[in-house]
């Protein structure tokens, strides 16, 4: 699954904490192929753009940076430094608060802000991604 953020890490790092994006984001998109169905099989197409969503995002935290991945044919990617990150944003709807998902929003000194939409579990993305921090701080001189 993390073929990507594998392929990515350079000598030394190593993947702290793996994410993954919720199905239950997907919602409207499954829903909408369920409705679909019986038009000729039209609503196989939503449930396959919602499948590849789901697979072919790769989120990661590793002991030197946040590292996400989104798209199959076209990618985006997102990698920035643990330490330039300055804040880290949780962003989650009701829906999302009940069903725990959500998106995050990391800032970093002269980045521009990078979104990740669609997390599961954000608050322990939070977490992970700042006892990161806190260690890699730990060690630098």
């Amino acid at each position: 699954m993390t073929r990507y953020i594998n392929d990515a890490l350079t000598q030394g790092e190593h993947i702290v904490h793996i994410g993954r994006i919720s199905l239950w984001s997907q919602t409207g998109t499954i829903l909408l192929g369920l409705l679909l169905l019986p038009a000729f099989g039209v609503g196989l197409i939503f449930w396959g753009v919602a499948w590849v969503r789901s697979r072919s995002t790769e989120l990661a935290i590793t002991n030197k940076r946040v590292i996400a991945k989104f798209g199959f044919i076209r990618r985006r990617t997102v990698e920035i430094n643990l330490a330039r990150v300055e804040s880290i944003q949780v962003d989650q709807s009701v829906a999302g608060r009940l069903l725990n998902f959500g998106s995050l929003l990391i800032s970093g000194a002269g980045e521009a802000q990078a979104p990740i939409p669609h997390i599961a579990d954000p608050m322990q993305f939070r977490r992970k991604f700042m006892e990161a921090q806190e260690q890699l701080n730990s060690v630098a001189p």
